[in-house]
């Protein structure tokens, strides 16, 4: 779908130069002498490199329209996460290097959204919040007041969160997904 070099925004994927470009970064600038223009930082999906590009207003784009299904987490191997998609029992298998430190917080069944370009999976979504296990967190200092002070803890997959001094070894709690943070106990 073709766009305006306007209209662009951060997490577009565009098709540009024969490849797949997720948005970083746009500013639209108006110079005083001139068109104006957007300049865009992107980055490759394939290559993982990055390209800073400037498009005119009145230049078009492709946008890239993903088809998003559900699939449930499997399993896991050395270079692979595995799902299945519970309609039709179809499981695939994505890299680890495409999916990340998200893939730390993958649970069994847990249903996640796979987004396709041309029948090739791209990235996963998870929800929003999952529960998690502290395995490990420091003892709450006394004489600290609560609304200043988080204590670093690492959850029962490996990842290191700060959560508030109340929260023990052992407590499951609820994390945001999105940007890895303590939302509450659980």
């Amino acid at each position: 779908m073709k766009i305006n070099a306007g209209e662009i925004r951060v997490g577009m994927l565009l098709e540009h130069k024969n490849d797949l470009w997720q948005v970083l970064k746009t500013q639209h600038v108006k110079p005083g002498k001139g068109g104006a223009f957007a300049q865009v930082e992107m980055k490759s999906l394939n290559k993982n490199t990055k390209l800073n590009e400037r498009f005119r207003s009145s230049e078009t784009v492709e946008k890239v329209s993903l088809d998003e299904i559900s699939y449930n987490y499997l399993y896991e191997d050395e270079s692979n996460y595995f799902f299945m998609e519970p309609k039709s029992f179809e499981q695939i298998g994505i890299k680890k290097s495409l999916i990340g430190e998200k893939g730390k917080l993958l649970t069994e069944n847990l249903e996640v959204s796979v987004s396709f370009y041309n029948d090739l999976p791209i990235s996963i979504d998870l929800p929003n919040q999952v529960v998690c296990k502290i395995e490990i967190t420091d003892a709450a200092l006394k004489g600290q007041t609560v609304s200043s002070s988080y204590k670093p803890a690492t959850l029962n997959n490996g990842l290191n969160i700060q959560v508030p001094p109340f929260i023990e070894a052992g407590d499951e709690v609820i994390i945001d997904t999105r940007n890895l943070e303590y939302i509450k106990k659980n």
